[in-house]
């Protein structure tokens, strides 16, 4: 099994930057396809953005793109998304998860998930 803890949400305001952090322990996250996914009150869980094992290929929402940016260190077991230009319609609880089969952006097809870490953006 693979444990994910997601950090570095925040507040901040229209334009701001953050980057989270997805520190994965029971297993290497080498195995997996990784993604970010985001939920905002009252509407379904949404795809942010992908990456594959080697950090060699990744996807993101149009809605994101050019904004964001996914990456991985295998080393560290960890994921990250840098997040710039940041809108109000971004407020959301961002959530990292692990993909065994992948790439897929369904949430779905994940296996393992965080706990999500809130992001707030202020206009």
């Amino acid at each position: 099994q693979v444990q994910l803890v997601e950090s570095g949400g925040g507040s901040v305001q229209a334009g701001g930057s953050l980057r989270l952090s997805c520190a994965a322990s029971g297993r290497t996250i080498s195995s997996y396809f990784m993604g970010w996914f985001r939920q905002a009150p009252g509407k379904e869980r949404e795809f942010v953005a992908r990456i594959n094992k080697s950090g060699g290929n990744t996807a993101y929402a149009d809605s994101v793109k050019g904004r964001f940016t996914i990456s991985r260190d295998n080393a560290k077991n960890t994921v990250y998304l840098q997040m710039n230009s940041l809108k109000p319609e971004d407020t959301a609880v961002y959530y990292c998860a692990a993909d065994a089969l992948g790439p897929s952006s369904s949430f779905k097809s994940y296996d393992y998930w965080g706990q999500g870490t809130q992001v707030t953006v202020s206009s």
